[in-house]
């Protein structure tokens, strides 16, 4: 689990089907292999170190859902280690678990932050709520409008200088990860409409304990 607060950016040292190897000095002189690492949002497991770098392996489900094959040798990627049950969830709960991609639409500046809209697909939107969470290449960020099909978010100075999101282009993929607990209430009211779900939440007669 994580928290969507990046801690590096690292540059992507080999990309090739099914293997990723990044370069970062602060995330891997505490890393060891079977660690979890968010890789872009993406939670991979250190299969190997050497020095500054980490060597992750991916499976073709990860290839299909993120922007993993878009990434080429010299890229940057943002970098967070698991969450320990003593650290401060200063973002939100994030899994590591890429649903989908969204396009970089616009970015523009606005005051001494940067605002950033993101075209997406209808079935992730859903989940996307103003002023809710949102993790996009791994970093927690809130959104700040939505519509049929984008949603909106500001890049503050500290995100600006610790994640990669101010050196993307309108036209580039970013990796997705709606708020868990929208996806769950979601998922319960879809079950109870359709009649196929299982306990308290389906019999209007029965309260909690």
């Amino acid at each position: 689990m994580f928290t969507g607060i990046v801690e590096d950016v690292g540059v992507v040292v080999e990309a090739v089907a099914g293997h990723l190897r990044v370069s970062s000095g602060r995330i891997a002189a505490d890393a060891k292999p079977g660690d979890s690492i968010s890789v872009n949002g993406i939670d991979l497991t250190v299969r190997a170190l050497r020095g500054r770098e980490m060597s992750f392996d991916a499976m073709p489900e990860t290839y299909r859902r993120s922007n993993l094959e878009d990434l080429d040798r010299g890229d940057p990627v943002n970098l967070e280690r698991s969450v320990r049950p003593m650290d401060r969830l200063s973002g939100h709960i994030v899994r590591g678990v890429v649903e989908g991609t969204a396009l970089l639409e616009a970015i523009r500046p606005d005051g001494e932050a940067f605002v950033c809209t993101y075209r997406a697909p209808r079935e992730l939107l859903r989940y996307v709520v103003v002023k809710g969470p949102i993790c996009v290449d791994g970093a927690s960020l809130t959104v700040t409008a939505k519509s049929e099909d984008s949603f909106t978010v500001s890049i503050v100075q500290y995100t600006q200088t610790h994640t990669h999101h101010v050196r993307r282009h309108p036209g580039d993929r970013v990796n997705l990860e709606t708020d868990i607990l929208a996806r769950y209430v979601g998922e319960l009211l879809d079950q109870g409409a359709r009649g196929t779900g299982h306990g308290w939440i389906d019999d209007p007669s029965r309260t909690l304990p």
